[in-house]
């Protein structure tokens, strides 16, 4: 079914103000899942709130939270999420990079303890709109390892993102937003929402071998997800993992973690502190028009940027709705009614 952007969004904002986060946050978690969706990551949407909502039930993520500066000086934040909420600590901890990369155009922050980030091209984003440059590694040292060694069939390492983002004045920043495992697992279970195959390349069985089927992925034993690229993910891999967990002591995957926990460290940069900003933005706009001026494999191939097939669904989102596959749907309607959400349900104009 197709949802509405303000509709889903209203209804995600009801569930988790319910489930015990106070309305700013619950409004703060709703905008960052229903934006994941209208950009095309459906897998960090709303797909996410029955989970969510589990672990803040069983006390593996915490509601309102505040980070803890850790340690601090002039260009460097050390914060403890505490287990908040990554839509409430994260955007703390982007605020806090942003204004102390104001007064010497750089800074450093390192996130520990931060429940579940969500589609880290939000952070980015979020500081491309604040004219910085941002560079995100994050991991997962709790409940999260999927992906095993290259040569190896075992879990061992967390899908890793990272993310790097670029102001464009006058003009949409560039957005990169990638796993370095070829898929994020929130598309293997999309995927078993749906009722399709995961595409080719993606997955192993437990005994290393290829498969297409999600059910096979969360199986008893389960498989795991390979690093893009061979090599190279697991390389990037490794290097996000050194980063968001040792160094920002939220610890590289653990085996003994109980709960999804994310460290992410950030590096933020002013443009203006390295050439002017007319030279910046002049010169990025110059390169992006020669990339764009490519010959095309045929006449109706795109040449897009980083960021810009997300702005384009989002626009078209924005005028259609948002696709919610019904396997989801009922698992958020389950969690509706667990809080006793029916009557603000029907009054919404949902179905029951």
């Amino acid at each position: 079914m197709k949802i509405p952007y303000d509709r889903l969004r209203k209804l995600s904002t009801a569930i988790f103000a319910a489930a015990g986060c106070d309305q700013a946050e619950a409004d703060r978690i709703s905008h960052y899942l229903v934006e994941a969706n209208l950009a095309g990551h459906d897998s960090h949407g709303v797909l996410r709130i029955p989970s969510y909502v589990d672990w803040l039930r069983t006390g593996k993520v915490h509601a309102n939270k505040v980070i803890k500066i850790v340690f601090e000086n002039e260009v460097i934040a050390v914060a403890d999420g505490e287990f908040g909420f990554g839509q409430t600590v994260g955007e703390q901890a982007m605020k806090l990079g942003i204004a102390k990369s104001e007064r010497h155009g750089v800074s450093v922050v390192a996130l520990r303890n931060s429940g579940h980030l969500g589609q880290i091209g939000a952070w980015a984003l979020m500081a491309a709109k604040a004219n910085r440059i941002s560079i995100h590694f994050v991991n997962t040292s709790g409940a999260g390892i999927l992906v095993p060694p290259h040569g190896g069939i075992s879990r061992r390492i967390s899908a890793n993102p990272i993310a790097a983002g670029i102001p464009i004045q006058n003009g949409s920043p560039l957005i990169l937003d990638i796993s370095t495992s070829t898929i994020a697992e929130g598309k293997i279970r999309l995927a078993l929402n749906q009722g399709v195959p995961v595409p080719d390349h993606c997955i192993i069985d437990a005994l290393g071998r290829p498969t297409n089927d999600p059910k096979v992925f969360y199986g008893n034993p389960p498989g795991a997800i390979l690093p893009f690229g061979g090599h190279k993910g697991y390389g990037l891999a490794m290097i996000a993992e050194m980063l968001a967990g040792a160094l920002t002591g939220s610890s590289c995957s653990n085996p003994s973690a109980t709960r999804v926990v994310n460290g992410m460290l950030t590096i933020f940069l002013s443009p203006r502190f390295f050439v002017t900003e007319h030279e910046f933005y002049d010169e990025a706009r110059r390169f992006i028009a020669y990339v764009k001026s490519s010959e095309k494999i045929s006449p109706d191939a795109d040449i897009l940027m980083p960021g810009e097939m997300e702005e384009r669904t989002r626009q078209q989102r924005l005028r259609e709705g948002i696709e919610v596959d019904d396997t989801t749907w009922n698992q958020i309607l389950a969690t509706c009614r667990a809080l006793q959400l029916t009557r603000q349900m029907k009054e919404m104009g949902f179905p029951e």
